[in-house]
């Protein structure tokens, strides 16, 4: 992957403060470089966020920001270059085991969505929860519509970038999905041609997920209901597949909810972790203010603190303004009644809303 790239427009301001803060991790496995950042207190077990093709691991700042301030631990991915669903098994698993990580609840968007269950389904001890976005069960619509596969290894980059990019819904669009659509459009620039080939061989690659041994009630569907690159009949039987999942619906949102409703989002993924049973260590960790100042820390060892200021020598950059966004109104699964706005969400996180109390339940 190149080091610099973007857009050419600003880079929102919370993205340039989180690049200021959060070190950007490399390691190489193998063959395999993998591109991740880790914050939060490293006793509480990891999410791990796996974006869609065209997305990178920082796509998911927002939540790690917000999260791990929370006490949880957040671990995003770049997608390493694999080329078939059983290197991505593998290479993910040493990936896990080089992190001396055992049990990992893994959230994925789109492609990382269907990353993500076929690993829970292949290597089903380690894999404790999901939480899939906008994601698929098979990829044969996706290789009927990429008849040209077989020549991905020998495609220029930029003709890989424009075919991806124009599976992004173009003309206008609310101000907050406008900047999540710029956010990773900068980030499709950073990606080069063989990052761009492995991705799209995944996608295209004939596979289906089989049948996962992990209960429903530790899976949450989290689909927008205005629009997104996969087709609605394909997430149709994502919700067919898993009819006792749990059901966080964002009535818009776009392809890049986790940008574009970072505080539902975000809401919804603390909600799953406290239902399959991962409690936060807010003790182990520095908080931070919008503003940057910091509060006091009873653990500096085990927890990541803003105040620490490690910087990245490959900065990314990115298109989009910096806009803070009140949470939609969205459904779940165990009420005909919307989730309230952001009284919820404040009462969320200090744990004062009785309301909600019964996501903490583990399944029976």
């Amino acid at each position: 992957m190149t080091g610099l790239g973007g857009s050419g427009a600003a880079a929102p301001g919370d993205y340039v403060y989180f690049k200021s803060v959060v070190p950007l991790h490399k390691i190489s496995i193998g063959s395999k470089l993998w591109r991740y950042y880790d914050f939060g207190p490293k006793a509480v077990q990891p999410l791990i966020c796996i974006p869609g093709i065209a997305g990178t691991a920082d796509v998911y700042y927002k939540q790690i920001m917000s999260l791990s301030m929370k006490g949880y631990r957040v671990i995003s991915i770049d997608v390493p270059q694999v080329w078939n669903h059983h290197e991505w098994i593998h290479s993910f698993e040493k990936f896990l085991d080089s992190m001396n990580i055992h049990h990992v609840h893994i959230y994925g968007a789109s492609l990382g969505g269907f990353l993500a269950q076929i690993f829970a389904q292949q290597r089903p001890r380690r894999v404790k929860s999901l939480v899939l976005s906008n994601t698929f069960l098979e990829t044969h619509k996706f290789a009927a519509a990429m008849p040209w596969s077989p020549v991905l290894n020998w495609t220029p980059s930029f003709l890989l970038k424009r075919y991806l990019l124009t599976g992004i819904q173009d003309g206008p669009h609310e101000p907050f999905i406008a900047d999540s659509v710029d956010f990773v459009v900068g980030q499709v620039e950073t990606l080069s041609r063989e990052d761009l080939s492995s991705r799209l061989m995944l996608n295209v690659n004939v596979a289906s997920v089989g049948p996962l041994s992990l209960p429903d009630c530790f899976i949450t569907i989290m689909d927008t209901n205005d629009y997104s690159a996969v087709p609605q009949q394909l997430k149709d039987q994502v919700n067919e597949r898993y009819p006792s999942a749990r059901r966080a619906v964002l009535r818009t949102g776009g392809d890049f909810p986790f940008l574009s409703r970072p505080d539902e989002v975000t809401l919804y993924l603390q909600l799953h972790m406290r239902r399959v049973g991962v409690e936060p260590r807010p003790d182990l960790v520095q908080g931070f203010t919008c503003g940057g100042s910091s509060g006091s820390s009873n653990d500096h060892k085990d927890g990541n603190s803003f105040d620490d200021r490690p910087r990245d020598d490959g900065d990314r950059s990115s298109g989009g303004d910096d806009r803070e966004v009140e949470p939609s109104v969205s459904g779940s699964h165990d009420s005909d009644e919307p989730i309230p706005t952001s009284i919820l969400l404040a009462n969320t996180v200090l744990g004062t809303d009785n309301s909600v109390h019964h996501v903490s339940l583990l399944c029976s």
